[in-house]
């Protein structure tokens, strides 16, 4: 089993490529919740870290309902990521309604392509699991980040695990969502997931910083 590391910063980068990470979602101001990184950081990451990194396409906090400049500004990150040498990125939108907007979703991906694109978190915003499902799948996106549609991915373990069931093979499922090396062993049991996303974070410095010791103890037993 996969594990992806959510870093805000380098050293978070560097952290999760020590201590066996397989995948790097790269981001900008965590008190937002993850925006998109800047070029600089995304290409100085490329050239430090060899695993894949993943940059967040988000233009700014809040919602994700965007408009026409918003998604202008989307546009031209992907298709930098992209000729940067990304493997993927992490990105998502929704309507009014908290639905999945399929119709959008799919533009980024048609963006994005041939990167890999992950639905972010606003998965878990949708109303009903099994409609986000199918409008990810619509779009052509090849992995899910949820929590089960859960404050943590523990607690909405039982709709992880039927996600997994449900994707089917060409569509991957990533459980995050206050994953730490205390809760893995039951959260594997409970979830199932193909793969596992947490930030690693645990002094309350306001540095960020991905801690990778707990890393190491995640990719031992995912490994196991």
């Amino acid at each position: 089993m996969l594990l992806e590391i959510c870093a805000y910063n380098i050293r978070s980068c560097r952290a999760a490529e020590a201590a066996g990470a397989r995948r790097i979602e790269l981001c900008a101001d965590p008190g937002a919740g993850g925006v998109t990184p800047s070029w600089g950081l995304i290409q100085f990451a490329l050239e430090q870290i060899s695993i894949p990194v993943f940059p967040m396409i988000r233009p700014r906090g809040g919602n994700f309902i965007y408009d026409a400049d918003e998604l202008a500004i989307m546009k031209k990150d992907i298709l930098k990521c992209r000729e940067m040498g990304c493997k993927g990125i992490a990105t998502g939108v929704q309507l009014a309604d908290n639905k999945i907007d399929t119709d959008t979703l799919a533009r980024l991906v048609e963006w994005a392509g041939p990167m890999e694109v992950t639905c972010h978190k606003v998965f878990d915003r949708a109303p009903d699991a099994q409609e986000a499902l199918q409008a990810v799948m619509k779009a052509g996106c090849k992995r899910i980040l949820t929590s089960g549609l859960a404050p943590t991915a523990l607690e909405g373990a039982a709709v992880i695990k039927m996600l997994t069931a449900a994707a089917g093979p060409d569509l991957r499922i990533m459980a995050g969502g206050g994953v730490r090396s205390a809760n893995i062993v039951a959260l594997v049991a409970g979830a199932g997931a193909h793969e596992y996303h947490t930030s690693a974070i645990v002094a309350n410095d306001g540095h960020y910083m991905s801690d990778e010791n707990v890393i190491r103890t995640i990719v031992t037993y995912l490994n196991a």
